[in-house]
C-alpha cells in the first residue's frame, strides 16, 4: 500500500487547459472518491495517475516515487473500467489470471491468488465460464479479481458501475466498500453520482472545470459545505437556497426575504448588515409551523413510504422539503417552514461562499 500525493497537476489539451494545478493529498489505506459533474477532469486526473495520459505540469508520487514519467506497467497500480474491459475468448480464471501470466508467475502462484481473489468475491463456481455467460454485476467483479491478484499498491476505479441497473449498483457500492475494508488498499474511485461518494469514501474530492471546490469527509461535506456549488451537489435532494438580505440587529442576525418576512440567520454567520445573501437549508432541515418563517407553495406531494418530500415554491424560487410525517397537502395551498439555525447555512449572493465566523 501506498499513498498518493498529486501537488499544483495541470493537463492541457493543445491550447486548452482541462486541470488548472490540481493538489491532492491520498492518504495511505484510504478510499478517496473524486466526485463531479461531466467535464469536471475527474476521470482524466485518475488516467494520469495510471500514466494512460501525460502530464503537463505539477508532479504524482505513489508512496516516495515520482512516476510522471513511467509507463503504467511500472506504477504498482491496478485500474477497474466501467466497460469491464475482459477478454471476451478468455475464461473467468484466465481472465483473472492474465496479468499473472505475462508477469511469469509459477502455476501455483497463479493458482492461489485467482483463488483467494475468486473466493473473496464468490466467484468460484464461475471460473469456467465466458464473459458473455455472466450478468453485467459478475463481469464487474471479475474485473475487480483481476486487479485484485496483481496485489497493487493503488486501486483505481473509473466510474466502474454506471453500466449497472439500480437495484444492483446499490449491491456492489457494498460489496466495493466491503471490499476495501478487508483489503485496505489504497483506493481512489471516481463518479458523478454523489449518493455513492457519501455512503463509498471516507474523504471526498468535489471537483469542478478542472479545479477543486473541497476536500473533506462525507459528512463534512454535508454538514460544512465551502459553497453554493458542494451544498448544492452533496445531498439528494439537494440544498434550498432562498435569496434575501443578511440583517444584524440588537437582538441578533436575521435573514430578509424576498416577501420581507424574516428568519433567524445561523449564529455562526458571518457578513455584514445589508449584504445580498443566499439562505441555504437542507430539505430535511425545515420544520412546519402555523405561521411565520417562509411562506411556500405547494407543487407536488410526493409519498415514498418512509418519508414525504414536498416540492414548493417561495416567491418564484422552487424548494423540496422532506418530512418524516405523511402529509398530504393539495396542490397549491400554502405552508410555512422555518429552518433549523443549528443546520442553515449562509451564502454570500455574488461569490457563492459560505459566510462563517
Amino acid at each position: 500500500m501506498a499513498s498518493v500525493t498529486i501537488e499544483t497537476v495541470k493537463k492541457r489539451f493543445g491550447p486548452v487547459e482541462i486541470l488548472h494545478g490540481v493538489d491532492i493529498e491520498v492518504p495511505d489505506g484510504s478510499f478517496t472518491v473524486l466526485v463531479g459533474p461531466s467535464g469536471c477532469g475527474k476521470s482524466t486526473l485518475l488516467r494520469m495517475i495510471a500514466g494512460l495520459e501525460e502530464i503537463s505540469g505539477g508532479e504524482i508520487r505513489i508512496g516516495d516515487k515520482r512516476v510522471n514519467e513511467l509507463p503504467p506497467k511500472q506504477r504498482d497500480i491496478a485500474m477497474v473500467f466501467q466497460n469491464y474491459a475482459l477478454y471476451p475468448h478468455m475464461s473467468v480464471r484466465d481472465n483473472m489470471a492474465f496479468s499473472l501470466m505475462l508477469a511469469k508467475q509459477d502455476d501455483a502462484t497463479i493458482k492461489s491468488k485467482v483463488g483467494r481473489a475468486a473466493e473473496i468475491l464468490g466467484l468460484m463456481n464461475l471460473l469456467d465460464r465466458f464473459p458473455r455467460q455472466l450478468s453485467g454485476g459478475q463481469r464487474q467483479r471479475v474485473a475487480m479479481g483481476r486487479a485484485i491478484v496483481r496485489d497493487p499498491q493503488v486501486f483505481l476505479f473509473d466510474e466502474p458501475l454506471s453500466n449497472l441497473d439500480a437495484k444492483l449498483r446499490v449491491a456492489m457500492r457494498t460489496e466495493i466498500k466491503e471490499l476495501h475494508q478487508r483489503l485496505k488498499t489504497t483506493s481512489i474511485y471516481v463518479t458523478h453520482d454523489q449518493i455513492e461518494a457519501m455512503t463509498m469514501g471516507d474523504q471526498i474530492v468535489v471537483m469542478r472545470d478542472g479545479h477543486i471546490e473541497q476536500t473533506g469527509s462525507p459528512l463534512e461535506l454535508y454538514d460544512r459545505p465551502a459553497n453554493t456549488f458542494v451544498a448544492g451537489f452533496i445531498g439528494s435532494p439537494a440544498m434550498n437556497f432562498l435569496p434575501g438580505t443578511l440583517r444584524r440587529g440588537a437582538d441578533g442576525a436575521t435573514v430578509e426575504l424576498a416577501d420581507g418576512n424574516r428568519v433567524p440567520a445561523p449564529r455562526s454567520a458571518a457578513g455584514a448588515d445589508g449584504q445580498p445573501v443566499l439562505l441555504g437549508t437542507r430539505p430535511e432541515h425545515l420544520a412546519l409551523v402555523d405561521g411565520g418563517g417562509v411562506a411556500t407553495e405547494v407543487v407536488v406531494v410526493e409519498p415514498t413510504g418512509a418519508d414525504t418530500l414536498i416540492s414548493c415554491r417561495h416567491q418564484g424560487t422552487d424548494m423540496a422539503v422532506v418530512f418524516r410525517e405523511r402529509h398530504n397537502f393539495a396542490p397549491g395551498s400554502t405552508i410555512h417552514l422555518l429552518p433549523d439555525v443549528d443546520h442553515a447555512h449562509i451564502f454570500d449572493a455574488g461569490s457563492g461562499v459560505r459566510l462563517a465566523a
